[in-house]
C-alpha cells in the first residue's frame, strides 16, 4: 500500500505514518507533561519541524548538482526529496539540546519522543514486512497505443524497470514527463514504462504530440487496474523494480531530477 484515501484526499503512507507518530508523541507528551506541570507541545513541534528541515537540507546537499540550474527547486518539496537519516539526526540533536538546557522537561520529553519514534519505526517495519512478499512486477497485460497486448512483467527482460502511472489530466504528471523522458534517453540500461490510467489511446497520442514527447513503452490501462494492484490511487506514482522483478522503491507524487536520481540509485547494488 502506497497511499491512503481520506475523503477526497490521497495521502502517501509514509507521510501518514509520520503524522501519526507526531500525534502520538503529542498525546503522550500532554499526559506526562500534565502530571509534572510542564507543557511540551511547543517543544515537540519544534523538533518535528527541525527534523523535516534537516531531512530536506540533507537531501539537497546530497543531490545539489540537480538543483544548481533551478535553485527555487530547493524549496519545492513537492518532489518528496527528504533524507531520513538527516531528519533523524536533526531530531536527535535538538532533543539532546532540549534535554540538556531544560531539566524540568527531561522526563516528559524523553517519554514522548521515544513513543513517537517507536510508533514510526515499528509501523514502518511492520508494513514493509507485510508487503515484502508481494513486491514483484504485477503479472498484468496492457496494450500499446496501436492495440498490441503487452505483459508488463515481460517488458524489461533482464533489465531494471521504472513504471510510471500517469494521466493526461494530472498536472504533476505533465510537469515530470520531461524529467522521465530525459532519464529514459540517458539510461539505456533501465527500461522505462509509462502506464496511462483510464484513458483511450487517442487521448494519449494527442497529449504526446501536443507536448512533443518522445516516449517508449507507453501502455494503456483503461480500467486503471494497476493503481489498485499496487496500492496507489494517487497520480503520479512511480515504481522501481530491479533486474529480478522485485520492487526496490516507490515514489508517490511528482519526480524532480534529484528525486528520480535518488530512486534510481536503488539499482546501483544490482
Amino acid at each position: 500500500m502506497l497511499s491512503v484515501n481520506i475523503g477526497p484526499l490521497s495521502l502517501p503512507l509514509a507521510q501518514l505514518l509520520l503524522i501519526t507518530a507526531f500525534v502520538i508523541a503529542l498525546i503522550v507528551g500532554a499526559i506526562t507533561g500534565r502530571k509534572e506541570g510542564v507543557p511540551i507541545a511547543g517543544t515537540l513541534s519544534d523538533i518535528f519541524l527541525v527534523a523535516l528541515a534537516s531531512a530536506r537540507i540533507g537531501f539537497v546537499i546530497q543531490y545539489f548538482e540537480y538543483y544548481q540550474d533551478n535553485l527555487w527547486g530547493i524549496i519545492d518539496i513537492r518532489d518528496g526529496g527528504f533524507s531520513v537519516i538527516a531528519g533523524l539526526l536533526g531530531a536527535v540533536f535538538l532533543i539532546g539540546w532540549k534535554l540538556w538546557r531544560h531539566p524540568k522537561i527531561r522526563r516528559s520529553l524523553s517519554i514522548a519522543s521515544a513513543s513517537g519514534l517507536l510508533v514510526w519505526g515499528s509501523l514502518s517495519l511492520l508494513i514493509y514486512l507485510m508487503e515484502s512478499s508481494s513486491r514483484g512486477v504485477p503479472d498484468a497485460t496492457f496494450t500499446l497505443l496501436d492495440g498490441t497486448p503487452v505483459v508488463l512483467a515481460e517488458v524489461a527482460g533482464d533489465k531494471p524497470m521504472v513504471v510510471n502511472l500517469w494521466a493526461t489530466w494530472c498536472p504533476p504528471c505533465i510537469r515530470e514527463m520531461p524529467v522521465l523522458e530525459q532519464a529514459q534517453q540517458e539510461n539505456p540500461g533501465i527500461t522505462f514504462v509509462f502506464v496511462n490510467q483510464g484513458e483511450q489511446p487517442e487521448t494519449i497520442s494527442r497529449f504526446m504530440s501536443q507536448h512533443e514527447l518522445s516516449l517508449q513503452n507507453v501502455l494503456t490501462d483503461t480500467s486503471a487496474s494497476l493503481g489498485r494492484t499496487t496500492g496507489s490511487q494517487a497520480l503520479p506514482t512511480t515504481l522501481f523494480y530491479d533486474a529480478n522483478g522485485q520492487q526496490v522503491n516507490a515514489h508517490l507524487g511528482e519526480l524532480s531530477r534529484a528525486s528520480l536520481a535518488h530512486n534510481l540509485r536503488s539499482f546501483d547494488t544490482d
